[in-house]
């Protein structure tokens, strides 16, 4: 099928086919739940979402968000935010001062509660973004178990910092790293994880620099957790481990991201960068991994740029690829509204809606989706085989028994002639 916006629906000619490289088999021990196979997932900025910024507010978009046919919705973490060392005048969502509490600017415990039980009604799984790696400085375990903390030489908590004593030394001010040494800290953890899914019912995590806390943990936070009740993992990391030791079902594709859109967004690179990628996975993940793919997120969003600024024109043309090539894709909140601000990350920035501009878009990629098990992640969706194309275009099949999606993606500032039909500028057609 064709997207609306373009009007074309065409039947891609039979062409000569490049094979990309097999992938190891999956790990036996690694399936996924069913609802994740053909699943879109949606991230929800509370603090941003409406002027309210409440969880409540949240709750009251629901059915405009099942219109729109998102699945999993993946919400910030809701949590009390420290007030020592607090980044701009409402802090980092990233600075917990409580695990198991609500953040009172979002609403009470009975808000987050109400919010997961609308949302089970309505057929959607909700993940919370979890922050293993470090605290508040003013987070209770900060005083009472100092030794769950890194400390430095004279034996004081201090703030999480990257590369020091080197060039480009980093520090995170308003956080304090976390010791997986302890473990104490361990099974506190697990058992703030499990908080949630008890109180809440919440059917899995996105776990905040996930590689920064040991494998061995996220391993076993896993078999407890499933233990309770079987839940979905995305960890904020590419490391193949992850996947390997089968703690997460899903990891972030940076590399499509920043390696490739961005320099196509940039006029940096075109198809071959793309055609390149796609021959060239990279060795050690499993059939069995899901990969994210997006082209924005709260990240990028606040921190590289909106989807005009980093991409222009190739926009769409990149969000049908995150949704047609192998692995699942995210959209952030605001994108169906063709967001164009970068939204504050330590101040109120209320997203501006305008008049959901790109919504039809969403919808038929979200369809196609559902439809066709060929599009499915993991080892449940069918390799990419590359089809023959100019040079600017991107042309790919992806088949599953009898089910078949062909894609076709002009990704140039000119018209491309592709079997028989012409593509215009940063056009795509899906048969």
């Amino acid at each position: 099928m064709s997207l609306p916006q373009l009007q074309r629906r065409a039947v891609l000619g039979a062409a000569a086919t490049l094979a990309l490289p097999a992938m190891s088999a999956p790990p036996a021990d690694m399936p996924h739940l069913p609802w994740t196979r053909q699943a879109v997932i949606y991230q929800v900025n509370v603090r941003q979402y409406s002027q309210a910024g409440t969880l409540a507010a949240v709750q009251a978009d629901l059915r405009r968000l099942r219109s729109l046919g998102v699945d999993i919705l993946w919400l910030m973490p809701w949590q009390p935010i420290g007030r020592l060392k607090r980044k701009g005048g409402l802090g980092s969502y990233y600075s917990i001062s409580d695990y198991t509490a609500v953040n009172p600017e979002f609403g009470t415990l009975a808000h987050a509660k109400a919010l997961v039980a609308a949302a089970h009604e309505l057929g959607f799984k909700v993940i919370l973004d979890w922050v293993a790696n470090h605290t508040a400085w003013d987070h209770p375990w900060a005083t009472a178990h100092k030794d769950w903390y890194r400390l430095d030489a004279r034996g004081e908590i201090y703030p999480v910092t990257f590369n020091a004593g080197q060039p480009g030394e980093e520090h995170w001010d308003d956080v304090v790293a976390l010791d997986y040494r302890s473990e104490g800290l361990r099974a506190a953890m697990i058992d703030a994880m499990k908080f949630w899914v008890r109180e809440a019912d919440i059917d899995g995590f996105r776990c905040d620099v996930a590689s920064l806390v040991p494998v061995d943990f996220w391993v076993r936070a896993r078999r407890e957790l499933d233990a309770a009740k079987p839940l979905f993992m995305l960890a904020e990391s590419d490391a193949v481990e992850l996947h390997t030791s089968g703690a997460f079902d899903m990891t972030y594709s940076w590399d499509l991201a920043d390696q490739v859109f961005k320099k196509i967004g940039k006029g940096e690179a075109g198809a071959p960068l793309l055609k390149a990628w796609l021959a060239r996975q990279p060795a050690g993940y499993p059939a069995s991994a899901y990969r994210m793919r997006f082209t924005s997120n709260h990240d990028f969003n606040s921190w590289h740029g909106t989807d005009a600024e980093l991409y222009g024109d190739a926009y769409q043309a990149l969000a049908v690829l995150t949704f047609t090539l192998p692995g699942m894709p995210l959209i952030y909140n605001g994108q169906e509204s063709r967001l164009t601000q970068r939204l504050a990350f330590f101040e109120k920035d209320a997203i501006a809606w305008k008049n959901y501009e790109l919504s039809g878009f969403y919808v038929q990629l979200i369809a196609l989706k559902h439809r066709h098990k060929a599009l499915a992640a993991g080892q449940y969706g069918a390799p990419v085989r590359l089809l023959d194309a100019p040079a600017d275009v991107v042309a790919f099949e992806r088949r599953q028994g009898a089910d078949v999606v062909r894609v076709a993606v002009n990704l140039s500032k000119v018209p491309q002639v592709f079997a028989g039909r012409t593509l215009p500028a940063w056009g795509w057609v899906i048969s």
